[in-house]
């Protein structure tokens, strides 16, 4: 069973930049598509970018151009580079895969000055 752990979460200025990462456990990453989604206090868990098993990335509109999904299949590892960031960008950020239905705990990021 893929197991996910986020990290790189915390407190960031607007207009700063975060790095979140997320590891899988098993020998099944490479052959996923990996999604990061983030659910903001109030509001449903929302898909923002995916990266498919060929590293082609998709991004919603919310984030395309500010943030950069990205991933390394030697370490089983997905990046979110997040830049510019907007107070509406705080969020509780997970990581998984649809394909799977399997999602890590998440990690908080909040933006405030």
């Amino acid at each position: 069973q893929v197991q996910f752990v986020e990290s790189g979460g915390g407190l960031v200025q607007p207009g700063g930049s975060l790095r979140l990462s997320c590891t899988a456990s098993g020998n099944m990453f490479r052959h996923l598509d990996m999604d990061w989604y983030r659910q903001a206090p109030g509001k449903q868990r929302e898909l923002i970018a995916r990266v498919t098993k060929g590293g082609d990335p998709i991004y919603t509109e919310a984030v395309k151009g500010r943030f950069t999904i990205s991933r390394d299949n030697g370490k089983d590892t997905v990046y979110l580079e997040m830049n510019n960031l907007k107070v509406e960008d705080t969020a509780v950020y997970y990581c998984g895969s649809m394909t799977i239905r399997a999602w890590g705990p998440g990690t908080e990021v909040t933006v405030s000055s």
